[in-house]
């Protein structure tokens, strides 16, 4: 699922699951270069950061830091003592569930007219296997 995320005092950026971005590389509908997500047929361009989608608390410890259905920077996380393999999380005393992937800062202004809404939209519509 790819997710919209409002950061204040910054562009609205879009969350990549990594098994998403790996099928549409296979499939040609994108590419990545030095760090950078082209989307093929839509020519929008996202800088990409590593980053986590936080499903839920697994342990029973709780969720003090208010995290479950957030999407985070790994450099985040791992600033607050996060420790993150492969799907799982420990922050604090609690463990989660995460969905690794890549937070994407659009690059350069939306042409007139047209919403990155609609175009996400119109892309994974094209490319909704993943």
């Amino acid at each position: 699922m790819i997710t919209s995320v409002s950061v204040e005092g910054m562009p609205n950026r879009v969350f990549f699951p990594q098994a998403a971005l790996d099928q549409w590389i296979v499939d040609g509908a994108v590419e990545l270069t030095k760090g950078e997500l082209t989307l093929l047929g839509e020519g929008r361009r996202y800088t990409l950061e590593e980053a986590v989608r936080v499903l839920r608390e697994v342990s029973g410890a709780g969720d003090a830091p208010k995290v479950i259905g957030r999407v985070k920077t790994r450099a985040a996380l791992e600033q607050q003592g996060a420790e993150i393999v492969e799907t799982s999380m420990l922050l604090g005393d609690a463990a989660y569930d995460v969905e690794p992937g890549w937070v994407g800062t659009p690059i350069g202004p939306m042409p007139p007219g047209r919403a990155e809404e609609e175009l996400l939209a119109r892309f994974l519509s094209k490319n909704a296997s993943a």
